[in-house]
């Protein structure tokens, strides 16, 4: 199953199996840093390769940032952290034209934004204006400064956290910039033995630093296209559909899934399959994926936005449609 793009040109897929085989290596890479949450860490490769983004909503010093940087370090990955604070201009993420007297011309200065890596620390600190900066980032991969439209690097991933129980000096995400992330996970803190774990290892020295590349941007790439080939039956497409309509007529919600949701949900399933070593999808992979795909792109009629309320409700909505056999 080794085939050339359309759409890529002289970049190649990888054989389903080979491709597996790399995602699992990258996995135990990161696990041996970030300790105890498998899922967790499987469900981001999964959405890696499907060219996602990710939100961590969870409380402050539970791995966050070592996740995010065991990843761009496991990937060969230019790594960049922004904190987001409310005095945080557009500027100071995209980057800004100078003005060289000697010269007598303007030269832009890239911001932070230009890595394969970006996270996004506390992004419901800052003012929506600035928030707004990362929305053409994340959906087209690049940037519009002084007129010009200026290419991200490929890869370019985006991993925000923000505190789900200190609301003081927060701006909620709308629902325009929450739909661009293709999963949001809670970490949570680790079992016991783990949590022991880390305090007997840990030193003054964070492991992470010392971690080493397993995979490069080339071959992340080649996963993704590898992962965009995997065939995906009708029957899947119309579960996932069918609860994405159950979401539009529930009463308890006023805005359900998106199209753009639709089509993650779609994505991610293709990415779990080949997580899986398959090159085709089951329902199963669908049903692995749907709740932290979809749940944080409702919006209630209540107002409450709080993740495990609206995971429940996509939850029993997931319960009473049929998996497709």
């Amino acid at each position: 199953m080794t085939v050339n793009l359309s759409e890529s040109g002289a970049e190649q897929t990888v054989p389903v199996e080979e491709g597996a085989g790399q995602l699992a290596d990258l996995a135990e890479n990161i696990s041996s840093v970030f300790f105890g949450k498998s899922r967790v860490v499987r469900w981001t490769l999964a959405s890696v390769v499907a060219r996602g983004h990710i939100l961590f909503e969870d409380v402050p010093g539970v791995g966050k940032t070592t996740l995010a940087l065991a990843m761009a370090k496991s990937l060969g990955l230019s790594f960049q952290r922004i904190q987001f604070t409310s005095d945080l201009l557009p500027s100071d993420i995209l980057g800004v034209s100078v003005y060289s007297a000697k010269s007598g011309e303007f030269s832009f200065r890239p911001g932070p934004i230009f890595s394969g890596l970006v996270l996004a620390d506390e992004i419901n600190r800052t003012t929506p204006r600035t928030q707004s900066a990362l929305l053409e980032a994340m959906s087209e991969g690049s940037v519009s400064v002084d007129d010009q439209t200026r290419a991200l690097p490929e890869p370019f991933i985006v991993v925000a956290t923000q505190n789900p129980l200190d609301h003081h000096g927060t701006y909620p995400l709308p629902e325009s910039q929450l739909d661009r992330f293709m999963l949001r996970l809670s970490i949570g803190y680790p079992g016991g033995d783990v949590e022991r774990a880390i305090l007997m290892e840990r030193s003054f020295r964070e492991p992470v630093e010392e971690l080493e590349a397993v995979l490069d941007a080339d071959q992340l790439r080649r996963l993704q296209y590898t992962a965009a080939q995997i065939t995906v039956d009708e029957s899947v497409v119309d579960y996932i559909l069918k609860i994405v309509e159950e979401t539009r007529e529930h009463p308890r919600i006023r805005i359900g899934i998106s199209t753009r949701g639709a089509l993650a949900a779609v994505r991610m399933v293709r990415s779990i399959a080949l997580l899986e070593g398959r090159d085709y999808a089951i329902p199963d992979d669908a049903r692995e994926i749907i709740v932290p795909c979809l749940a944080h792109r409702l919006s209630l009629k209540s107002g409450n936005q709080d993740q495990a309320g609206a995971e429940a409700l996509v939850e029993s909505i997931v319960a009473e449609v049929e998996i497709p056999t």
